[in-house]
């Protein structure tokens, strides 16, 4: 009787311990991204911007945990996005040469894109 009480205090622990990880792994980035742009700097980076493109949520890649939604313009020297991302721990900005909806299109895309770096913000970010 004593074991199986043991066992079932380990078990529930092990749980709680488990969904507080994969909370902690979702919430952290969030307490830990910085605060959105300026509306007016993402304003002023909109206007000079050579290319423009938009996040769209209802992709074929999208699901609850991973979507984008929003407009983005890239300039000379920068990028700026003026809308929101799922919260997520790794972000990584890619230019790419052709369409990417999936994570095939993505993989299939990879050797011919330009990593720009992280993305730490879920409000925008330039």
């Amino acid at each position: 009787m004593r074991r199986r009480v043991w066992l079932g205090l380990a078990a529930s622990h092990a749980a709680v311990g488990a969904v507080g990880f994969a909370g902690g792994i979702y919430v952290l980035p969030i307490l830990t991204a910085p605060p959105p742009p300026a509306a007016a700097e993402l304003a002023a980076l909109q206007q000079s911007a050579t290319f423009r493109g938009v996040f769209r949520r209802d992709l074929p890649g999208s699901d609850r945990l991973h979507w984008g939604e929003g407009d983005v313009a890239v300039g000379p020297s920068s990028v700026a996005h003026t809308g929101r991302l799922a919260p997520g721990p790794d972000y990584q900005l890619y230019l790419s040469p052709g369409f990417v909806d999936t994570e095939a299109a993505f993989n299939a895309l990879k050797p011919r894109m330009r990593h720009v770096g992280p993305v730490k913000g879920f409000e925008g970010f330039v």
